[in-house]
């Protein structure tokens, strides 16, 4: 009989990618990361013998402790952390499990160098309208929950890339960007290991808005008139960044739990 204080692969499958995702910690030996260097979605890398020094972090959190196996090692990190008032499970199966039900995994030599704050850092052109949205939203639900974002004019994009060591995204030339008919967007589910079905259907819907090829998907056309209206509510980037988190939320649990609904009026259950 499972633990309560254990989550199965498919519940948290069902968490990953949303707004209330618990943090997932990998606590994981060297030797069995090095063996398979591979995050589940939005997990980090943290030594088990140092767990303690995370719970005034994961204050109010709630938390799943990951190992190769999902035994001594997630059991004992979340253990120290529901010692200290953090509310932690581990994962049934550990990493293992998710590998062998061939679920989405983040290559860790995608994820750029992380800063003294732990976070991933991003340099792109500053009045974002569709790619420079979709992409943040992509990288704080899937690779880095805590990952930090510069709009900065786009002469300055490649000097602040250099100075404060941050990744530059969709701008020309940059390794995160357009590729082909690909926009930055479908560059990163590729890269990052995220190809499924529901990010496949918001990727044509982010390429069909953002390369005025609403062809691609009838959702483009509302997606594009949503980001422009965005843009023009918010001077701040990062408060348009903010409210644009939330646009995407909706995009994607569409295009993962509600593809097949229709809307009409009055409602099929209230005719005859």
């Amino acid at each position: 009989m499972p633990s309560p204080n254990t989550i199965t692969i498919s519940q948290l499958q069902r968490l990953v990618g949303l707004p209330d995702c618990p943090v997932i910690v990998d606590v994981r030996l060297d030797e069995d990361f090095d063996e398979d260097p591979y995050f589940i979605p939005s997990a980090f890398r943290h030594p088990f013998t140092e767990i303690d020094t995370l719970a005034a972090r994961l204050a109010g959190r709630k938390v799943i402790a990951v190992c190769w196996k999902g035994l001594k090692l997630s059991e004992g990190a979340a253990a120290i952390l529901r010692a200290a008032g953090v509310k932690a499970e581990t994962l049934e199966g550990g990493t293992t499990a998710w590998r062998e039900a061939g679920l989405p995994r983040v290559p860790a030599a995608s994820i750029p160098k992380r800063n003294a704050q732990k976070q991933t850092v991003w340099v792109t052109r500053h009045r974002p309208k569709i790619d420079r949205i979709a992409c943040p939203w992509l990288i704080r639900r899937f690779v880095d929950p805590t990952a930090r974002f510069l709009y900065v004019t786009p002469s300055a994009v490649e000097g602040v890339a250099e100075r404060f060591g941050a990744t530059p995204f969709d701008v020309e030339g940059a390794f995160w960007s357009h590729r082909d008919d690909a926009c930055s967007f479908d560059t990163m589910v590729e890269e990052f290991g995220l190809v499924s079905d529901p990010l496949n259907r918001l990727a044509a819907i982010v390429r069909g808005a953002d390369t005025n090829r609403h062809d691609l998907a009838p959702e483009a056309a509302g997606l594009l008139a949503a980001s422009l209206g965005l843009s023009r509510m918010f001077k701040d980037d990062l408060k348009q960044l903010d409210a644009g988190m939330g646009l995407y939320d909706a995009y994607y649990r569409w295009a993962r739990d509600a593809v097949e609904e229709g809307h009409d009026w009055p409602s099929a259950s209230s005719k005859g």
